[in-house]
């Protein structure tokens, strides 16, 4: 059975492996990439972010991280998972514990920035909820082309 663990140290290795692959595969790698993956607890989990894996018998399935960006306002980013585990709606299982933690801890707002050649992808945020928003000017992501929110309230 997948369960949906919090971040731990001795995984920060698959938080990037996972990244980095999936970065690589659809658009490329920006220094900034590397520095965040590679120091998610200075980047991420200090900062008050949350890190999320899904593991099945002491493997690790997949990833997702809650970037704060605000009192209240996370991003939800650096969802991955392999290939040899995509068609087995791992990433849907991260997406749902993200969306239930959301309202667990009160958030006021979560978003999400992707790309539109991200189809399945796409689909699925906005089957869990999601509406496309204005993306801003100063996007922190030069290849994003789609910003989604989720109705907290």
């Amino acid at each position: 059975m997948v369960e949906i663990i919090s971040y731990k140290k001795e995984y920060a290795n698959h938080f990037y492996d996972f990244n980095i692959a999936w970065l690589e595969k659809y658009f490329y790698v920006e220094p900034f990439d590397r520095e965040v993956l590679s120091n998610p607890e200075k980047y991420i989990i200090e900062p008050g972010g949350h890190i999320f894996f899904a593991v099945e018998d002491g493997a690790i399935l997949g990833t997702v991280a809650l970037l704060k960006r605000g009192k209240g306002k996370f991003e939800l980013t650096k969802m991955a998972v392999p290939p040899k585990n995509q068609g087995k709606k791992i990433g849907q299982l991260l997406l749902k514990h993200c969306l239930e933690f959301a309202k667990e801890n009160h958030f006021e707002g979560l978003y999400l920035y992707s790309n539109r050649k991200l189809e399945n992808a796409i689909f699925i945020y906005r089957k869990f909820g999601f509406v496309e928003i204005e993306v801003e000017k100063d996007s922190p992501y030069v290849r994003s082309d789609i910003k989604m929110v989720y109705p907290l309230s």
